[in-house]
């Protein structure tokens, strides 16, 4: 063998490795690792198909705030059956680019029970949603949204199934490829969520009682005073964080005992800023940064059940384009040996009891919502109302002070989906400056990727 051929093999090998998962499942894969000799064959959908590289072949086609209103006012059947089909499209377009990324990890992960469980679950999807038909009748719609929602609910499971995969692959992989190649995941996972669950939000106002196709009444017709879909046009940056706050206050008084005493929240700037956007969206990030600077003041000054505990701040600011919040807490800053990971999904010295953590938790739907489906409250706000989450909430539930370490990562992929931005800024000693960046015009498309190298979404 030439010298050429010879130095030629190592990059030969990783790439057969890499795609290893696309041959038939039916001829199994023996792999040799140096460490093993045990022989290891794949199983599931691991198979080439000529749909899915059509269908990866396709560019998705992203979103915007602006269009998702523009289009559900004024709802008429032919406008909900455009909708209908352009998710009916959509959907498996934006599967197979993530079917695809998986194909692409090495074997070694790809073998991992839980990746691999994710996989079979979004090839199911595709190949569901591939052959549905063109809907062209309210009656084909309202059987097409039933098999949306029962997906949605079989998919809760994806984050957690994720999350303990990322971890426990973490050896084999870098830290940083992991990271890329989950926030890609779940930013294409809350893409078709949102798509999904504004159809299903404006089929359920199409066929309610009350709506009046053609303005018949005068105005829009949406789901609820200032809603189209899923898109509260009027959200309001104080009533968000007063919201936020009350529960996240209730929920540590269930965690740490009704009579520990809870830090203030005093929201300062300009609270009356208005702006559309998807209040499941905003809750869930505005309510992990309370919790957390919540837990971390009682935990730094709670030692004396008489003691004041310091207030957390909330700075509201807006722009023409954009709100700004600012939360800052007194509860003595993140640990140094924890900060350079607060971003990441597998990084960190908690790996073990992430895992532990996450393991407790079947289904996650990465909502607010979910904290109340047992816990404080019973699921009300702060008047006593039924709190409004997704149309489809709530679908799972999770302890509320079960810590699982996705909070911030979860976050930061929350608010960069819509052309967002969080930063972190830790005071040693002292406490943590959280700043969060949203557009308030809603014109920004989606961002569907963690990496410009990635093909379509």
């Amino acid at each position: 063998m030439s010298k050429a051929a010879a130095s030629s093999l190592p990059r030969l090998t990783r790439r057969c490795n890499a795609f290893a998962p696309a041959f038939p499942a039916s001829r199994p894969s023996l792999v040799r690792t140096p460490s093993s000799t045990r022989s290891i064959s794949i199983t599931g959908p691991w198979r080439p198909s000529t749909a899915l590289e059509d269908h990866v072949a396709r560019d998705a086609r992203p979103i915007s705030l602006r269009q998702l209103t523009f289009f559900g006012r004024n709802l008429t059947l032919e406008r909900l059956l455009d909708s209908a089909n352009y998710v009916r499209t959509e959907l498996p377009t934006r599967l197979a680019h993530r079917i695809r990324d998986m194909q692409r990890l090495p074997y070694v992960v790809v073998t991992n029970p839980n990746i691999s469980k994710v996989y079979e679950t979004y090839y199911n999807s595709f190949e569901l949603l591939r052959k549905t038909p063109e809907i062209k009748s309210s009656e084909e719609n309202d059987k097409f949204c039933h098999l949306v929602k029962r997906m949605l609910t079989e998919n809760l499971s994806v984050i957690p199934d994720l999350a303990v995969g990322v971890l426990e692959c973490r050896d084999f992989v870098p830290a940083s490829e992991l990271d890329n190649f989950l926030k890609t995941m779940l930013k294409s996972r809350i893409s078709r969520r949102t798509i999904a669950e504004q159809h299903v939000a404006l089929t359920e106002t199409f066929n309610s009682p009350f709506y009046f196709p053609n303005g018949e009444t005068g105005g829009d017709h949406t789901n609820g005073v200032d809603f189209v879909g899923e898109v509260f046009l009027k959200c309001n940056a104080r009533e968000v964080v007063e919201k936020c706050g009350k529960l996240c206050q209730d929920l540590s008084r269930q965690a740490n005992g009704v009579n520990t005493p809870v830090p203030e929240i005093i929201i300062e700037g300009h609270p009356e800023a208005t702006f559309p956007y998807i209040p499941s969206h905003l809750e869930y990030i505005i309510g992990e940064l309370l919790r957390n600077s919540i837990q971390a003041t009682i935990e730094r000054h709670g030692s004396d059940a008489n003691a004041k505990l310091p207030p957390i701040n909330v700075l509201i600011c807006q722009t023409q384009q954009y709100v700004i919040f600012r939360i800052s807490d007194q509860g003595g800053g993140i640990p140094q040996d924890i900060f350079p990971h607060i971003w990441s999904f597998s990084k960190g010295p908690r790996r073990q009891k992430q895992l532990q953590n996450i393991s407790l938790v079947p289904t996650m739907s990465a909502t607010l919502q979910e904290l109340f489906h047992t816990g404080a409250g019973e699921g009300v706000d702060k008047d006593g109302k039924p709190l409004r989450g997704t149309s489809l909430a709530p679908l799972s539930h999770r302890p509320p002070n079960l810590r699982l370490g996705l909070g911030l990562p979860l976050s930061r992929v929350y608010a960069e989906y819509w052309a967002g931005s969080l930063k972190l800024h830790s005071l040693a000693s002292y406490g943590v400056d959280t700043i969060l960046q949203i557009n308030k015009l809603g014109n920004n498309l989606e961002r569907l990727v963690e990496r410009r190298n990635l093909d379509g979404i």
